[in-house]
């Protein structure tokens, strides 16, 4: 669970930046998946972090 919420705001940040920058559609795009994924990686480690501990 920890992992999708870490993907849906790593795309709406992504998005965000994008929008900022000017960019058009496949730019906010390319932003949104981009940071999704990193931050979908930094999710899988916390939960798997979590899971060792608890």
């Amino acid at each position: 669970m920890i992992m999708i919420a870490a993907f849906i705001l790593g795309a709406a940040v992504g998005w965000g930046r994008a929008a900022k920058r000017g960019g058009n559609r496949a730019d906010k795009l390319q932003y949104a998946l981009a940071h999704g994924m990193a931050l979908a990686v930094l999710g899988l480690f916390l939960t798997v972090l979590v899971s060792r501990l608890g």
